[in-house]
């Protein structure tokens, strides 16, 4: 069990530490845009500047809700702390939907007012800001197959580099043909990803959040196995819901038809649940005959 301790130990810090240097990487660059943007004299790179400063932003949230979600249970929180990073991905979320709404808004603006992208230097800064991008994705990309947080921080990143994608590409087609069409539908394609992954995740979010059922266990199949044990005569009462996103918990009320075999049916009944259910925290109560709503 220690060596299990130390291994998550370790994987917890460099996960750490990858975070961090994709903080330190962004922040960097949104320094470089701002740069850029002042000696180019693009509102446009500024602009971008300001929204890579929301990924650094949403990948600090997601470090500091790490480091509280580690934190152990206690009387203030009996469950412990890991639902943070469920706040955070909600948080980051919303961040998402918002950043994906306002890019629908400017490049529908841009249909009636179309912007001259101001040189090259505007598409070499984007260019720049891609690689930042990827590696910040490269850095989060296997954090967020197991962390709804950690995917949120990573799909800010994604959509800001498919957002230097665009500026490359519509700038250049813009420098050498005059194409400004491109500007605008490649943005509304951008904002079209983004909404859609986010959509997706927001719904996932939201039903941890509000206690709700796992999505992969049924409360039907799991009282007909609870009660194919030895000794149970029924099932009722019974609360499912996530703790977070990889821990269930199970509240329920079990009629017993020989409360001198307890003991043997409460681990029986125990071991059933974890094994077929993933269910690590149960609270079962044990009756010799239904209660009724009103003693419950």
């Amino acid at each position: 069990m220690g060596h299990e301790h130390h291994h998550h130990h370790d994987v917890d810090a460099m996960g750490d530490r990858r975070l961090g240097w994709a903080i330190a990487i962004n922040m960097l660059l949104t320094l470089a845009q701002i740069i850029g943007g002042i000696l180019s004299g693009s509102l446009a790179l500024i602009a971008d500047a300001l929204h890579n400063f929301s990924d650094a932003a949403s990948l600090l949230i997601a470090w500091i809700a790490r480091r509280v979600g580690r934190q152990p249970a206690d009387y203030f929180k009996t469950f412990g702390y890991k639902r943070a990073e469920v706040i955070a991905a909600l948080i980051n979320l919303v961040i998402l939907v918002i950043v994906g709404l306002y890019l629908v808004y400017e490049a529908l603006w841009r249909m009636y007012e179309p912007q001259v992208i101001e040189g090259w230097m505007v598409v070499i800064v984007a260019g720049v800001a891609l690689m930042i991008d990827v590696a910040t994705a490269v850095l989060t990309f296997t954090m967020s197959k197991n962390s709804m947080n950690i995917r949120a921080a990573f799909l800010h990143n994604v959509s800001d580099a498919l957002a230097s994608v665009g500026v490359v590409i519509a700038g250049s087609l813009i420098l050498l043909y005059g194409w400004y069409w491109t500007d605008t539908a490649l943005t509304l394609l951008i904002a079209g990803y983004v909404l859609y992954q986010a959509a997706t995740l927001l719904p996932q979010t939201i039903h941890i959040l509000m206690q709700g059922t796992p999505e992969d266990i049924s409360i039907e199949e799991m009282i007909n196995a609870m009660e194919s044990v030895e000794g149970v005569k029924n099932v009722h009462h019974v609360h499912l819901w996530q703790l977070d996103e990889h821990k269930n918990a199970l509240e329920a009320h079990v009629i017993i038809d020989d409360f001198g075999k307890l003991e043997a049916i409460k681990s029986a009944l125990k071991s059933e649940i974890e094994q077929r259910f993933s269910i690590v925290h149960s609270t079962l109560e044990f009756e010799i005959e239904h209660c009724g709503e009103t003693a419950c």
